[in-house]
């Protein structure tokens, strides 16, 4: 007998951004990804002013999903996926984000994708926001530090729950939202929220504020979302990366406690409803005063998420600093050590299955709620020899290692999974450095980094391995 319960979700997970293309079709409108160049691991992905003539913009055409998505369900029928999770591209819908009215053929292109996934008994799996809000939002209205974006979020998320209440059950309304919170960076600052940081701002404050409206715009959608169907199931999802002390040294200890307790604040505003108390009494320490009212606070506790979706790559290892401040707070300034028992990935990430199973037992043990693993897998460089093959057992390790790790989680300690989505179950662009030669899927698709390429679409020797492990409801892991 399996240890995982029957109806278990095996699926794959992209992002809109990163695997559709089209990205002036149809009326769709510019989205944040579409002003990110391309980068690589030595170089980072340029912000630009708008769309700028002679860059190189990987998201623009992408994988050319849009155009091409028939023959790639029919991949992942024949694969045996019985969920998919991927994104609605909030610029299709609303182009600017901030009209009355949505864009029917942006509509439209969803209904037929979810009618084509349903037709192969694949349920969708949908995040409403997944780095690519409407770019408008940014230069009219400074990203999510303005209030009104809620307004526009929550409208978004009206629009297609209504048009899709029959189609789609499982949702999720921002993604990686905390990954702002752990960076404090251009990157993410500008993906998560749409925020560029002025000279003099106090970054911390403006990211606080932009992440509380993005809880409170998550909270309405979730009770709006419940009011129309009441069988939606509508979670958070978070970036998790279990961080350990570098010592048994008590501070290295509280160390690695604090910064958990940070990176998961977001959690615990999403799932309990309220901001943990030690996140308070900093904001009143920094002296921060941020727009948080009352109000506020009851569509908070009102609008609590069904689950908690995450991402899972690698885990972390921290090392108090000589000068640590009383509550051991030091965003974007935290002194991370190599773990030296860990192999690393061709990107430098460490590998670590355990990681996966310790991340569960925290959520279930801090959340009690239904967990649904939505992101996971080892990007790598993949060589198509002469015959077109593709051996990647590298990847099929990686993969086995985290599903048996999974399995203890639910099998021994009790963990209550819903689902496992291996990211990039096709080769996709790379969120972080606009490559296409950082491949997770076990899929390949025909393109460069330089954007050559035909776009053909081949398996790689993981596809047949993976197939295996979900006929057989995650027995079969040879």
């Amino acid at each position: 007998m399996s240890a995982f319960p029957k109806g278990f979700l095996w699926g794959g997970a992209v992002a809109a951004h990163q695997f559709e293309g089209g990205w002036d079709s149809d009326g769709k409108g510019v989205s944040i990804a579409d002003v990110m160049t391309a980068g690589d691991h030595q170089t980072s992905r340029r912000i630009t002013d708008g769309v700028k003539p002679g860059e190189n913009y990987p998201n623009h055409e992408a994988i050319d999903f849009y155009h091409r998505y028939k023959g790639d369900v029919e991949l992942f029928s024949e694969l045996g996926l019985n969920c998919f999770r991927t994104s609605i591209a909030w610029s299709r819908i609303f182009p600017n984000g901030d009209e009355d009215q949505p864009n029917e053929k942006g509509l439209k292109f969803y209904d037929d994708l979810f009618d084509d996934l349903l037709a192969h008994h694949i349920e969708p799996v949908i995040t409403l926001s997944h780095f690519e809000m409407p770019y408008h939002l940014v230069q009219a209205y400074g990203g999510w530090r303005n209030r009104k974006l809620i307004d526009f979020f929550v409208r978004f998320a009206k629009v297609v729950f209504d048009r899709y209440k029959d189609k789609v059950k499982y949702w999720m309304t921002f993604n990686e939202i905390n990954n702002q919170v752990g960076m404090l960076n251009e990157w993410s600052l500008f993906t998560n929220s749409g925020l560029v940081i002025q000279p003099g701002e106090d970054k911390e404050k403006v990211m606080f504020q932009a992440a509380h409206y993005e809880a409170v715009a998550s909270a309405l959608a979730v009770q709006v979302g419940h009011k129309i169907n009441p069988d939606f199931q509508i979670g958070c999802m978070v970036a998790m990366g279990p961080v350990y002390p570098a010592t048994p040294n008590p501070n290295d200890v509280f160390k690695a406690e604090r910064l958990m307790q940070m990176n998961y604040y977001l959690a615990d505003v999403q799932v309990k409803g309220r901001y943990p108390r030690f996140l308070e009494n900093y904001f009143d320490r920094r002296k921060f005063d941020l727009d948080i009212t009352l109000e506020d606070r009851d569509v908070l506790l009102a609008g609590k998420v069904d689950y908690i979706g995450f991402s899972y790559y690698a885990s972390h290892v921290i090392k108090a600093q000589a000068d640590e401040p009383k509550d051991f707070i030091t965003l974007g300034n935290n002194q991370e050590v190599k773990n030296e028992t860990l192999q690393r990935s061709d990107w430098g990430w460490e590998i670590d299955p355990v990681g996966l199973r310790y991340a569960l037992n925290w959520f279930s043990d801090r959340y009690d709620v239904p967990l649904f693993i939505v992101e996971n897998g080892l990007g790598a460089f993949d060589k198509v020899e002469r015959d077109g093959s593709i051996h990647d057992n590298y990847r099929i390790d990686y993969l086995r290692q985290h599903i048996e790790q999974m399995r203890l989680a639910v099998e021994v300690d009790g963990v209550n999974l819903m689902g496992y989505t291996p990211w990039g179950i096709i080769d996709l662009v790379s969120a972080g450095t606009g490559q296409m030669d950082k491949r997770y899927g076990v899929i390949y698709v025909d393109k460069d980094d330089q954007g050559k390429g035909s776009l053909a679409r081949s398996k790689k020797d993981s596809f047949d391995w993976f197939r295996k492990v979900i006929q057989s409801n995650g027995e079969d892991l040879a």
